[in-house]
């Protein structure tokens, strides 16, 4: 049977993989999920010996099915991993009691970039089979918007607009962004937060009128292909901390703040990956961590970080998730965040087995860096270095801890000056950013302010 995706909110027909990705956010506001998981446990021990493509190619064909042929498709992996530095795309090491899976060897030094360039492959690939344009839109709390561009600069048929909340990026995330030349790349600094983008991006897909005649596409992690490509690694790390260990099954730390990264490993749980349960750790903006701990799901206010990827409070994939949570009922979920748009909290009795979560703040994330350069030689990035914390913190026997390494710790001097006296992260490709022209435009966060915006740049 084909795969078929249908929205959290059951307002949309079931369509096929293409037209999921193409839509981006479901067109009825909420997310687009696969209608079935494939349960691939019969397949675990013929995939632990394949190489990264490889596997990426197994994982993710269950959920595309006859929309792309088989040669197509194993190409587009091939392209989209070839841009990485090492040949096993993700590293994973032992460092002190953890194992560290590096998921900062593409283009942009961050773990978006496993999606992303296989996103835009993806989007160049259906454009020139349709004759069509796509008009992207996304909203950045650091690292999916460099990672975007990156994946899509250059290519025929596509604009990109990334929204990136002013002074709150660190200076060379914001390098990534604005030294890019390409004329179909267009940076857009708000006034505001994270959060205020992520609505605006939200409000503007959700102006069906706008979002058709614009030919509106989506690169955040609401785009069921970005979610997809990270299920891969999931498998990938635990087979590799699996073989090494002898241990059957893994725990996977993740650090987080827009729920993507975790709801991938959610999904390659559901599928059969050896992983025992999910560590979701955040920093001072904690709604996840609280959320887990105690049932409600209740806004706060930003506030800004060591890790400024994680500085959100409204985690755009936890629709996703609930979904599952509330037993699959979409009017349940419809109920539940028509509830949160309106008092900014809900509650979900109840737990979940398949979770822990804890938070770590800015004395442990500092103490974390320091303690592993001491004892291991090996620098954290500050969002890294969130998640280690936490693992330490849920350790288990016989059970490796695998921890999700999201970014390079040279996009983030000051953190690292500050933990560690001095700044000792370097990286030749962010060296090179510090002396090119930049490009961006200041703007309001408005739905107004942004579709104007767009139309002037579009000529339409």
């Amino acid at each position: 049977m084909e795969p078929r995706y249908i929205s959290t909110r059951g307002g949309v027909e079931p369509v096929d993989f293409l037209s999921a990705v193409m839509m981006g956010l479901a067109d009825d506001g909420g997310l687009l999920l696969p209608s079935e998981m494939p349960d691939v446990t019969q397949e675990l021990s013929s995939w632990r010996k394949l190489d990264y493509p490889s596997l990426a190619y197994e994982v993710m064909s269950r959920f595309i099915g006859s929309a792309i042929p088989e040669a197509d498709f194993r190409g587009l992996i091939a392209r989209s991993y070839a841009t990485f530095d090492v040949a096993e795309v993700v590293p994973v090491k032992q460092v002190g009691g953890v194992f560290i899976a590096e998921l900062f060897h593409g283009p942009t030094l961050a773990f978006k970039d496993v999606a992303l360039q296989f996103l835009g492959n993806l989007f160049e690939y259906q454009l020139a089979r349709t004759g069509g344009r796509l008009n992207i839109l996304g909203a950045t709390s650091g690292d999916t918007g460099s990672a975007a561009i990156h994946g899509v600069r250059g290519k025929a048929g596509i604009d990109i607009f990334i929204m990136f909340p002013e002074g709150r990026v660190s200076p060379l995330q914001e390098r990534q962004m604005t030294t890019v030349p390409d004329p179909n790349v267009h940076c857009i600094a708000i006034k505001g937060t994270f959060d205020d983008g992520q609505r605006t991006m939200k409000s503007v897909f959700n102006d069906i009128a706008f979002k058709h005649k614009f030919s509106l596409g989506a690169v955040n992690s609401v785009n069921w292909a970005r979610v997809l490509a990270q299920v891969v690694y999931y498998f990938w790390a635990s087979f590799r901390v699996t073989e090494t260990t002898g241990a059957s099954l893994v725990q996977v730390t993740v650090p987080t703040g827009n729920f993507g990264d975790i709801f991938a490993g959610y999904v390659a749980k559901k599928m059969g990956a050896p992983i025992s349960r999910l560590v979701l750790a955040t920093n001072e903006n904690d709604i996840l961590s609280r959320f887990f701990n105690t049932g409600v799901y209740s806004q706060g206010a930003v506030s800004p970080t060591l890790s400024p990827s994680m500085d959100i409070q409204v985690a755009s994939n936890f629709e996703r998730y609930l979904y599952y949570r509330l037993g699959k009922n979409p009017e349940k979920v419809r109920e539940a965040m028509a509830t949160f748009a309106k008092e900014k909290s809900l509650t979900v009795p109840g737990s979940d087995p398949d979770f822990a979560a804890g938070r770590g703040d800015t004395e442990s994330t500092l103490a974390t860096i320091a303690k592993y350069y001491r004892e291991a030689g090996y620098i954290l990035d500050p969002h890294t270095a969130v998640g280690v914390s936490v693992a330490e913190k849920n350790l288990r026997e016989g059970e490796p801890m695998v921890c999700l390494a999201t970014a390079h710790p040279a996009k983030f001097s000051a953190a690292i000056t500050r933990a560690l006296g001095a700044d000792l992260a370097h990286h030749p490709t962010l060296e090179a950013l510090k002396t090119l022209p930049t490009r961006k435009v200041l703007l309001e966060p408005t739905v107004e302010t942004i579709e104007n915006y767009m139309a002037e740049v579009l000529h339409l």
